[in-house]
């Protein structure tokens, strides 16, 4: 028996992401088509993959007590070829007797002897023997901390989790973790924008609740409608969308202006921006300093009839180029991703809580330099995708301070409640700054924080 295409799909997007740090929402598609998967085939693919990625961390604590071993202790192709075949027998309705057939044929394909196959074969036979609510109750009992058993049933690392719930206790609503847990886990809707100036919200598009440009892509796959349209319909996160607009609309726009998307990659606020500039009258320059994201930054800009020039350059260095130069400045900055746990379902598995202080310091940095780029009254607008405190809040408090009176934070709320189609619901933080913060189980949207800052 031959292991079915969509299986072998979701199993080498897998191993990958865990072998080769890709991002499954950018291998995934193409493996796919690759694969001549359609309907049915590339749905399967597409569940297998993003399924067994968002609950890595719960299916390792149920395979290693099948196993009676740490997971460290498994060949990694083994142990990707494990965590399949868990997914399908714990979370899907896939026949047991498949899901471990199918599983050990692909053992047998990675790895070398008989060995590795009779090992796989006895451990999902096990994991097959109980529930996923059984194997729920039988590893939360190892828990060493409530933290840890919410972990477990959530499939977030405790460090996620902790994260995540001090940022909603920022706004009083530390009451909402559970539903944010939830949502991190759910599939989201993918949505649309049609860029402004230079494409229509197709007629009977359902529109979202909250960004001017956005919709929801129809039903299928929305790539031949960007292609139709010569990319200027594009997917593209509501959250997103109102990042980009909050810099470019929080006040008029005078002839002339001189922008700058400092950390540009992999382009799709930069097309926004640009958009939006040639609108406008403004200019645009965009950097990126990875080159193969500056190439899809070149790539998405193809569809605005605007020349941007795209620089390759570390951010900091970059903005110090040109100091006092620039009307409004994009930092979306590098960040630990935790505000998009919806769409990649890896991220939260492939950082620690000892990396958020390195890119703290280079938030920091970029935003510092940024500042320094603006003209007088300029403004920076300051975007993460990550609510995390450190990253967001403290960053910003830290440079405004830092400024010494220099710089000021504007109400980022006040603007982003002036361009949505409804209300959003953004809790003053606790400090009482103009800082926004979005939420996919609130919102909908990825988890962007959004500060707006001007150089007095």
């Amino acid at each position: 028996m031959t292991v079915a295409p969509a299986r072998r799909v979701a199993y080498e997007t897998i191993r990958a992401v865990t072998a080769s740090d890709a991002y499954a929402n950018l291998l995934l598609p193409k493996a796919i088509a690759r694969a001549g998967l359609s309907g049915a085939d590339a749905g399967l693919a597409t569940e297998l993959t993003y399924g067994t990625l968002r609950r890595l961390g719960t299916y390792d604590a149920v395979i290693a007590a099948a196993a009676d071993r740490e997971t460290a202790r498994i060949d990694p192709a083994v142990l990707d070829a494990l965590r399949l075949g868990t997914h399908q027998l714990l979370a899907t309705r896939v026949a047991p007797h498949a899901a471990v057939h199918e599983t050990v044929q692909l053992v047998a394909s990675a790895a070398k002897g008989r060995g590795p196959v009779g090992f796989a074969n006895a451990v999902l036979r096990r994991v097959s023997r109980a529930s996923a609510d059984e194997w729920m109750v039988r590893i939360t009992e190892l828990a060493r901390s409530d933290d840890e058993r919410l972990g477990l049933r959530a499939a977030h690392p405790v460090w996620v989790l902790r994260a995540l719930r001090r940022a909603l206790a920022a706004e009083g609503r530390a009451d909402e973790l559970d539903g944010l847990l939830q949502a991190d886990n759910d599939s989201p809707r993918v949505t649309m924008a049609a860029l402004p100036g230079l494409a229509e919200v197709p007629a009977g598009a359902e529109l979202t609740d909250y960004s001017p440009i956005a919709f929801r892509a129809p039903s299928g796959d929305p790539q031949p409608l960007t292609e139709r349209s010569g990319g200027r319909l594009r997917v593209q996160d509501e959250g997103s969308q109102l990042a980009a607009l909050a810099l470019t609309r929080a006040r008029p726009v005078a002839p002339g202006e001189r922008w700058l998307d400092l950390c540009a990659g992999p382009g799709g606020k930069s097309a926004l921006l640009a958009a939006e500039a040639l609108a406008r009258g403004a200019r645009l320059e965009a950097n990126e300093p990875v080159p193969a994201r500056a190439g899809l930054v070149r790539q998405a800009l193809a569809a605005v009839p605007l020349d941007v020039p795209v620089s390759e350059e570390d951010g900091r260095y970059r903005a110090a180029l040109a100091p006092h130069t620039y009307d409004r400045i994009l930092v979306d900055a590098p960040c630990t991703g935790l505000g998009a746990l919806r769409r990649r379902p890896e991220a939260r598995w492939r950082k620690q809580a000892s990396d958020v202080a390195e890119l703290a310091t280079l938030q920091r940095e970029l935003l510092t330099a940024a500042l320094d780029a603006v003209r007088p009254g300029g403004l920076v607008g300051y975007v993460t995708c990550s609510p995390h405190l450190a990253e967001t809040s403290a960053v910003v408090a830290d440079v405004v301070a830092a400024a010494d009176g220099a710089v000021e934070e504007l109400d980022a709320r006040a603007v982003l409640q002036s361009l949505t189609r409804a209300p959003l619901d953004l809790p003053t933080p606790a400090d009482g700054s103009g800082r926004a913060q979005l939420w996919p189980h609130r919102h909908g949207t990825d988890a962007m924080f959004i500060s707006l800052l001007q150089r007095r």
